[in-house]
């Protein structure tokens, strides 16, 4: 659970929070509702008031850390606590919790029955069938849960509308497949002929095909209400291939096919995780598809629980161009800018470059994805991620950021790694366009919008909500008022009820002023030159985008935490628990002492024992 917390931004006050000061906390702001049998919400503060609680109950107290962060505690109109006191019970609770936790080490966690989401539904067919068309946005769009992406389990639902449109692919696949050379090799393996009647070679054809699409190996059980498909396709008059392709459709909808199911554990502890869906799991972390046939072969010999050989895997499968599946679906939930062109359309009357040219909203979207990948693939530093003397770099980016880029001149439209020149400000995640416009205004820069980008994205410390009926900005479309967004914004914090949270936000986001809404540099904002200066809470002041990414390397251990957060959270496609906080533990430990390298950080995940193994079940 991301918490925003004093004690990570050492601002500890000169008396350190404890266990005995969170009891007054919970008094003073809590007592009034949350005692007795008139408890309000079931909440008692009778239930968190022993030091062994922490491990006890740990539920109520992580509702009350969450209830408190967003503000939701105590209610209007009751006694509130300064930012500062609430920040120090968030921070301290939370490392409380965890460091009980994680007592006795890493954990295993559940074996999730979980649907394909959209993209790898669209992927795994695409694989299954070589049908290579976009057909995920035709499917509803799936919401973001666990550590915020949208391949999480407890999001996963099927509607009616899902069976509708399974129901309608699953014929198009099928139709499609009759009539493509390289989808009919993935079904008709053999022909009726000679000595193999037309049911036999049905069957033969099911017993190859079906343990592609349920991603295990099959048994006759599995295969014989599809052979019934069949029969009942051959009775109606059908002939042989049209039969095949019916009880192939009859798959596509099956739940072996739209799940991906692990086998329960009913034994009494931890157990590793069955290799085919071990082989499922890595696939569908670093491709988004299902697992190709070395993946299987792998499985097959039962090395898959070899760690060495996973990290060998680790390193194959990030090289291998599926990985781009990957890459994209993370780095854009990650860093929100899937929201641009949807959420986030800059107004086209102000920047109407970025809106007619479709050639340049295309490699501004597609850079953070790139470079992402690249780092991974070369091995980099996560760190590049804040700063780099790499980017992306494309002709159209470079007219866009006014750099020279050398670019290939045979290729300069294509994207390509490529060292920028010294002082070209674009270095990192920070300078590219996507970001900048994600975390801006249609129509304007935000340095609060951008500042809390950074510290929800790169930090992992998200601010509270803003309260409620906090006044706006003053109109900037008000030729008379003429002030800078720093103007406007210093009047706006003039009010107590903002000045304390955008005091934490704000000078984050001034440091990237010189950046325009869609990521151009420019010197001055309302004809006035841009003021780029910042300041931290802890006094830190810097000015402009580099001494920026300077201040957030000497926080690197707050970024590299957060992104191995998202990342296992992402690898496992579940909400974090309290005990998978360990496991993070673990493999910050093990990045830094491997200089922040980024396989690292997928290598430790593929092996750790919440993604290897499997909790028994718990009725």
């Amino acid at each position: 659970m991301p918490v925003i917390s004093l004690i990570m931004w050492g601002l500890l006050a000169a008396e350190p929070f404890t266990f005995e000061r969170s009891q007054t906390f919970l008094q003073n702001y809590c007592a009034k509702c949350h005692t007795g049998k008139a408890a309000v919400g079931g909440f008692k503060l009778e239930r968190v008031n022993t030091q062994a609680s922490l491990e006890t109950e740990s539920r109520p107290w992580k509702s009350a850390i969450t209830r408190v962060q967003n503000g939701e505690m105590p209610p209007k109109g009751s006694p509130a606590p300064a930012l500062e006191e609430r920040e120090q019970f968030v921070g301290w609770t939370d490392q409380a919790l965890r460091s009980v936790a994680c007592a006795t080490g890493p954990v295993a966690g559940p074996a999730v029955t979980r649907r394909l989401n959209r993209d790898e539904y669209a992927a795994t067919i695409r694989d299954l069938l070589e049908i290579h068309l976009d057909i995920a946005k035709a499917l509803p769009a799936d919401g973001a849960g666990g550590e915020g992406f949208d391949n999480a389990a407890e999001t996963l639902f099927v509607s009616p509308l899902h069976s509708e449109k399974y129901m309608e692919f699953a014929r198009f696949a099928t139709d499609f497949a009759a009539k493509e050379y390289k989808s009919r090799s993935k079904i008709f393996v053999v022909q009726p002929g000679p000595g193999r009647p037309p049911r036999q070679a049905a069957h033969e054809i099911l017993k190859s095909f079906l343990p592609r699409a349920f991603r295990r190996p099959v048994t006759e059980a599995d295969i014989a209400p599809f052979l019934s498909l069949y029969d009942a396709a051959v009775a109606q008059g059908q002939m042989f291939e049209p039969a095949v392709l019916f009880a192939v459709r009859g798959i596509l909808v099956s739940p072996g096919f739209l799940f991906r199911m692990e086998p329960p554990n009913a034994g009494p502890g931890p157990r590793p995780l069955d290799s085919w869906a071990l082989a499922s799991r890595i696939s569908y972390f670093l491709w988004g598809s299902m697992p190709d046939e070395m993946l299987r072969d792998i499985a097959a010999a039962g090395k898959l629980h070899d760690p060495e050989v996973l990290r060998r895997l680790v390193r194959r499968m990030l090289s291998n161009d599926r990985s781009l599946d990957f890459a994209k679906s993370f780095t854009e939930q990650w860093l929100r800018t899937r929201e641009l062109g949807a959420e986030k359309v800059p107004d086209a009357k102000l920047f109407p470059t970025y809106a007619t040219d479709e050639e340049l909203r295309g490699d501004i979207r597609f850079q953070p994805i790139l470079f992402f990948r690249e780092v991974l693939v070369r091995n980099m530093p996560l760190l590049d991620l804040i700063d780099s003397k790499y980017t992306i770099g494309t002709s159209n980016l470079e007219k866009h950021f006014d750099v020279k880029l050398p670019l290939l001149a045979t290729a300069r439209k294509q994207p390509q790694w490529v060292e920028l020149p010294e002082g070209s400000r674009r270095g990192g995640l920070l300078g590219m366009p996507a970001v900048l416009a994600v975390s801006s205004y249609p129509y304007r820069t935000s340095p609060v919008l951008r500042g809390a980008w950074v510290l929800d994205s790169i930090l992992g410390t998200p601010p509270p909500p803003p309260p409620p009926n906090v006044p706006s900005l003053e109109d900037a479309s008000n030729p008379a008022s003429a002030k800078t967004v720093r103007e406007r914004l210093t009047q706006h914090r003039e009010n107590a009820v903002c000045a304390s949270c955008h005091s934490r936000i704000d000078g984050l986001g001034f440091a990237l002023e010189n950046y325009d809404a869609i990521g151009r540099w420019r010197d001055q904002d309302a004809g006035k030159p841009v003021d780029n200066s910042g300041e931290l809470a802890d006094g830190t002041k810097f000015h402009g985008p580099d001494q920026l990414k300077k201040t957030l390397l000497e926080r690197k251990d707050l970024f590299v935490r957060n992104l191995t957060r998202r990342m296992l959270g992402y690898a496992l496609g579940r909400g974090l628990s309290l005990k998978d906080s360990c496991t993070v533990d673990a493999i910050v430990a093990k990045l830094k002492e491997n200089d922040y390298k980024s396989q690292t950080l997928i290598e430790e995940i593929v092996v750790s024992m919440p993604f290897r193994y499997q909790r028994e079940d718990r009725k």
